[in-house]
């Protein structure tokens, strides 16, 4: 069984998330929040697989709850799959750099989300790299982003020479079988050099390591390699 919290501070999608999880094999709704501060609290209650989380709430909101979470959670941490009314919602940057394992549009319908809940959980730290790629594109782009170095930063010089290519391919948007094709490797090293790139720069999510390779300045918005 997944076991699911869902947060949303509007009570009618809420609960029709919950029915939608609780009418679907495999999954089971441990608790609901209606904001923040309760999704934190409910989390460290309940130790749900996974979280849906609405990132506009009053107060707490669900960036500073997703960051809360993650770091006072017991190992292993809840995947935090982003709730958003808008593809380009400039919170969900901000998400994904606290450690969500990504984002789904609320209109998404229900076969889609209940896809997107199964994917986090099974260990996919992005459930749509492309659009992914280009909200993070979009934020950076407003952001004083460094020109692409000669050279791996100092930020990632603990990394190899594949890794380094490997993360560049997925801040690009690639899926871990588009870049298996492109460098001629198997899609099981691909995950195996960017799970390797995640522990040495100490990162939470596949998410996280898409934003670490534009900040560093190793990708640049649309700029192809």
């Amino acid at each position: 069984m997944i076991r699911v919290l869902v947060v949303d501070d509007q009570f009618l999608v809420r609960s029709g998330l919950v029915a939608l999880l609780r009418a679907a094999p495999g999954m089971e709704v441990v608790a609901e929040a209606a904001d923040g501060a309760e999704a934190v609290a409910l989390a460290a209650r309940t130790r749900p697989d996974v979280i849906l989380m609405d990132i506009r709430m009053p107060g707490l909101t669900g960036i500073e709850a997703t960051r809360r979470i993650l770091a006072d959670a017991a190992d292993p941490a809840p995947r935090i799959l982003i709730l958003t009314t808008f593809d380009l919602d400039e919170y969900v940057y901000g998400a994904l750099r606290a450690g969500a394992a990504g984002f789904l549009l609320k209109d998404a319908g229900p076969e889609r989300l209940l896809a997107a809940v199964a994917a986090v959980h099974g260990g996919d730290s992005l459930f749509a790299p492309v659009v992914t790629r280009r909200l993070v594109e979009a934020f950076t782009e407003r952001a004083d982003v460094p020109p692409a170095p000669a050279e791996p930063p100092a930020d990632l010089r603990a990394l190899t020479g594949r890794e380094v290519e490997v993360l560049q391919l997925v801040a690009r948007g690639l899926t871990n079988a588009e870049a298996a094709d492109r460098l001629f490797i198997s899609e099981a090293t691909v995950k195996t050099h960017l799970n390797r790139t995640m522990a040495k720069l100490h990162l939470a999510s596949r998410a996280q390591a898409v934003v670490v390779a534009y900040e560093t300045g190793l990708v640049r918005p649309g700029v192809e390699g």
